[in-house]
């Protein structure tokens, strides 16, 4: 089940001058990560009760360096924090909702997640995550 939003993605093409503008508000990078299977490297930036990510690629044939190829800076995926992504995977299957992968797998702080389609979901990319250690 969906639990709340956990973050929302903005494909950046450097952490490092996209971090400026959140710290002007007041905010600040948790942390900095890289996905490599993903091709991103990854900032955290709490925001209240949900964060900011910072998606910057890490290679020019990364899915982020393609997204930002084709329509620059900006918002790249919301996620929903789940509190059982299996069930939430086989519920919108069932749904005949379009995932792009298989099934959940590994990404950023060690959460398990699942991709749905834009096609699927209003034009969105919507990332599924269960945080690290909540997996029975």
């Amino acid at each position: 089940m969906i639990t709340a939003l956990d973050h929302i993605a903005i494909a950046v093409v450097s952490i490092e001058e996209a971090r400026t503008f959140y710290e002007n508000l007041g905010l600040s990078v948790a942390g900095i990560e890289e996905v490599e299977h993903e091709g991103v490297r990854v900032a955290m930036i709490p925001c209240g009760g949900s964060r900011i990510e910072l998606l910057e690629p890490l290679s020019e044939d990364s899915p982020v360096a393609r997204f930002l190829e084709r329509r620059g800076p900006g918002i790249h995926h919301l996620c929903l924090k789940s509190d059982d992504i299996d069930a939430d995977d086989c519920s919108l299957r069932e749904d005949g909702v379009e995932l792009l992968r298989e099934q959940p797998g590994p990404g950023a702080e060690g959460a398990t997640v699942q991709f749905v389609h834009p096609r699927s979901a209003g034009g969105v990319l919507v990332e599924l995550s269960e945080p690290a250690g909540s997996r029975s």
